[in-house]
């Protein structure tokens, strides 16, 4: 037996079209089992929430496995299936699809799950020295093929107006100037109970949403706004940089007051977006479409005479997209096209080596 309360679950997050998800997933025993939400993900554990209480669970070395060798892991935001054993252990044994999943390269290439099941990506970003577009449009590119909705939420609004009246609206026409008006942006304090009436067109029960930034960006002291109570600590930054301290380490799933889900998360300090080419040219329409007015048609947007991008982008803006797409496109090289292209590398290391050498001697 199955126990599915959507009344229960609702306010974890649970949507009508995953609920219809969750019913569809076979029963796989005996056993009396229950629908969770997995709250939080720590190293040999699980923490899962099936609606009345919260509890720590282990997953099966099975789903464990059978998981890893599709590239993916549980995730928090993750619907779980679970049961206690005769000890009192819970344990996970099934993960239901997942409606939308976002995921990262960490920096051996591999995919590493971020988050599952959310709504809507708050991008927050500090209009101090945290503001920083090259490193927005990552986190626009990380979340771009992934379902999910972003929302550019700039903090510390209050402490730019002090510096100059024009400050806020200033980056905020940076940021459309560089980013387009296909997505939202915000400009608050996030520690105003304002913060919540302005985002609340995303906080509607049964709705998630995670906070994606640097550390020191504000996205545990808007968890606390929005939960309207202190459950996340959070810490100054430094004055030189707007740099600050991993006080979040992990992720975590929080309830709101208005039925909606918050999923805090910790900075990040080199982002490796999982994006391929096509999202790469939905996100970068400018480039796209300015490539048809390029001289040539197989045009790189590099040193080629007569580029329309290059006359046209900012250079800042076309330098952030060649390194999104080499990172693509290394990305999906096999083990011998990785060998090959290095074999290339050093063949072409000797060969520089040996004209310096050749020059010397002439000389």
């Amino acid at each position: 037996m199955i126990e599915l309360s959507f009344e229960n679950l609702r306010c974890l997050g649970l949507s009508p079209l995953m609920a219809q998800t969750l019913a569809a997933c076979e029963e796989p025993g005996e056993r009396a089992y229950r629908w969770a939400r997995v709250t939080a993900v720590h190293r040999e554990t699980l923490d899962v929430h099936d609606g009345v209480q919260q509890a720590a669970a282990r997953a099966l070395a099975r789903l464990t496995r059978e998981l890893l060798e599709h590239g993916s892991a549980l995730a928090v935001g993750d619907w779980v299936l679970c049961h206690d054993d005769e000890h009192g252990q819970s344990w996970v044994t099934l993960r239901a699809p997942p409606l939308t999943h976002i995921v990262r390269r960490d920096a051996d290439g591999s995919r590493h799950s971020v988050v599952s099941n959310v709504d809507t990506a708050l991008l927050v970003m500090g209009l101090d020295l945290d503001f920083n577009l090259q490193r927005l449009e990552r986190y626009l590119a990380l979340v771009g093929s992934s379902g999910v909705l972003p929302v550019v939420v700039l903090t510390k609004a209050d402490i730019a107006e002090l510096s100059a009246p024009d400050a806020v609206s200033a980056r905020v026409q940076a940021l459309r100037q560089r980013v387009g008006n296909s997505v939202d942006v915000l400009a608050l304090d996030a520690r105003s109970p304002a913060a919540v009436d302005a985002l609340r067109a995303y906080l509607g029960p049964g709705q998630t949403v995670v906070l994606l930034g640097s550390s020191g960006a504000g996205k545990s002291t808007l968890t606390n706004t929005l939960a309207g109570h202190a459950i996340q600590d959070t810490g100054a930054v430094r004055e030189h940089d707007s740099r600050g301290k991993h006080t979040t380490t992990a992720r975590s799933l929080h309830r709101l007051p208005s039925g909606a889900c918050v999923i805090d998360t910790p900075g990040v300090r080199t982002l490796r977006p999982d994006v391929d080419g096509q999202t790469l040219g939905q996100l970068f329409g400018d480039v796209a479409s300015l490539s048809g007015e390029c001289r040539f048609r197989n045009c790189q947007h590099g040193d080629e005479p007569g580029c329309a991008v290059r006359a046209q982008v900012p250079p800042e803006r076309l330098r952030n997209y060649h390194k999104l797409l080499r990172e693509s496109r290394r990305d999906t090289l096999t083990a011998l096209d990785r060998q090959r292209q290095l074999s290339e590398w050093k063949a072409r290391g000797r060969a520089g080596r040996q004209r310096v050498e050749m020059k010397r001697g002439d000389g």
